[in-house]
């Protein structure tokens, strides 16, 4: 997964979770950027009576490093209030809702939360820019809740100076075949050639009838760039903190107490859960991002490259499968551009999000580096330069961008001697595997062409089929 369940502590606290992180400059709205950190992995959307919502004893953070260093220099904090309310005549009432909810003020809706958000400077300057901001409901049935996208709107909320903020339950954007992958990384549209082979099939998209809970931010690029530049490289990650003490009194209640701790973050996808070893991702996961040379080794040296050639023997052109790739032990100096420093100048028009020296995971985006008319899932390996990993957008295939790389798809970029292995391109993006169109399809159920960009989260009355 992009970052669910990543590591072994954060993957028994899942409202602290970070599963995705997402940073684009908005598409409808090219003076403005997107951000959406998304929040408690794997949703099941009939998970009621007691539905899917966010911690009140967590800190949600959104960062933005414009100065390179690895540190955030404008943060944006999100804490969250549920709100029981019983219905009249119903003291003993067990269930999320006991009517049709029809607006975000509904006397039918029993448990619902708000949220405020915090600007916060590098300078510790501390704007509170809203207060008490409604979020939806999740998405329970269409008895429930017969119209969920009028409901969702209102829960869009303008603050001013240009700034959107939605938060609440939205539909999975980021697809994968779960199963297959950490099946020994049983890629099913080429697992003829696996160490264990069985029969070529088409992908399961395991992630297509699943929900996630997201915070959304839409802000102007200028408010974001140092200096006020609207075309700077920034470098986004979002964290999750709890307090460093927990007293658990009679019954359920709790206090809490101390400094916040962080324990749970993200910048690119799918950083921690294949770069970083077992023993050390819930230390990486208390860490700053400026202080990610120490995970470097896992970087120029993944693991998961020695695996390839060793669990792909088959032939490919008469050659193993991933027989270069067996012979290539120089450090990876393509992912350490792509996961730490940002990319140089590769091609005339890729845009550059190089940062610095300084070694940090986070989403870097070129702000001034305008959307794609025509977008391709692939970003870069597409050709299509304003997708991942500059920045990432909600259809981008990050699964198929970043195991092709590690194939040694992106090696050739920074080293003109090697060739990469015909294999590496067998990795397909995963709905074409399935023998469907692009995933992005602004009228498609997935995505939605405006903020927040996720599409409707799947009604928990909807029977899931894969």
């Amino acid at each position: 997964m992009s970052s669910h369940r990543e590591a072994p502590s954060i993957a028994k606290d899942p409202v602290a979770d970070s599963t995705d992180l997402y940073a684009f400059v908005s598409p409808d709205a090219t003076d403005t950027v997107t951000i959406i950190a998304n929040y408690i992995p794997l949703e099941g959307p009939d998970a009621g009576p007691n539905f899917y919502e966010f911690g009140d004893d967590v800190l949600y953070q959104i960062h933005v490093d414009n100065d390179g260093d690895g540190d955030g220099d404008i943060s944006f904090q999100f804490r969250f209030t549920t709100q029981v309310v019983q219905p009249a005549g119903l003291s003993n009432n067990f269930l999320y809702n006991v009517g049709p909810i029809n607006s975000l003020t509904s006397p039918n809706w029993v448990r619902r939360q708000h949220y405020s958000v915090t600007r916060v400077s590098e300078s510790g300057d501390v704007d509170v820019l809203a207060t008490n901001l409604a979020c939806p409901p999740c998405n329970v049935g269409p008895r429930s809740i017969p119209n969920y996208a009028s409901l969702a709107g209102a829960a869009v909320h303008s603050l001013g100076g240009g700034i959107r903020v939605f938060a609440g339950q939205r539909r999975e954007g980021f697809f994968v075949d779960l199963g297959a992958v950490f099946d020994l990384a049983d890629l099913r549209p080429f697992q003829a050639l696996h160490l264990i082979p069985s029969a070529n099939q088409l992908g399961v998209d395991a992630t297509k009838n699943l929900n996630v809970h997201s915070i959304a931010i839409q802000l102007p690029r200028a408010m974001l760039g140092r200096g006020g530049n609207p075309d700077a490289i920034i470098g986004v990650y979002t964290s999750a903190s709890r307090r460093r003490a927990l007293i658990r009194e009679d019954g359920a209640d709790m206090d809490t107490s101390g400094p916040w701790v962080q324990v749970s973050r993200l910048g690119n996808p799918l950083f921690n859960e294949v770069l970083v070893d077992m023993t050390r991702k819930d230390y990486w996961n208390s860490q700053p991002p400026s202080a990610d040379s120490q995970f470097a080794g896992g970087v120029e040296h993944p693991e998961l490259q020695t695996l390839l050639p060793v669990l792909y023997p088959g032939l490919v052109a008469g050659k193993p499968a991933f027989h270069n790739l067996s012979l290539y032990t120089k450090k990876r100096a393509d992912l350490v551009a792509i996961f730490l420093t940002g990319l140089p100048r590769l091609a005339i028009n890729n845009p550059v999000t190089f940062t610095g020296a300084t070694q940090a995971d986070l989403l870097r985006l070129n702000m001034g580096f305008a959307p794609a008319s025509s977008p391709n899932n692939l970003g870069y390996l597409g050709g299509d330069f304003a997708g991942f990993p500059n920045g990432r957008r909600v259809f981008d295939d990050v699964f198929a961008i970043e195991l092709r790389a590690v194939a040694g798809a992106t090696i050739p970029l920074v080293d003109p001697s090697f060739t990469a292995d015909p294999a590496a391109g067998l990795v397909t993006d995963l709905v074409n595997s399935l023998g469907d169109s692009s995933p992005y399809n602004p009228g498609a159920d997935r995505y939605i062409s405006s903020f927040p960009y996720l599409g409707q989260p799947v009604s928990g009355y909807a029977e899931p089929t894969n």
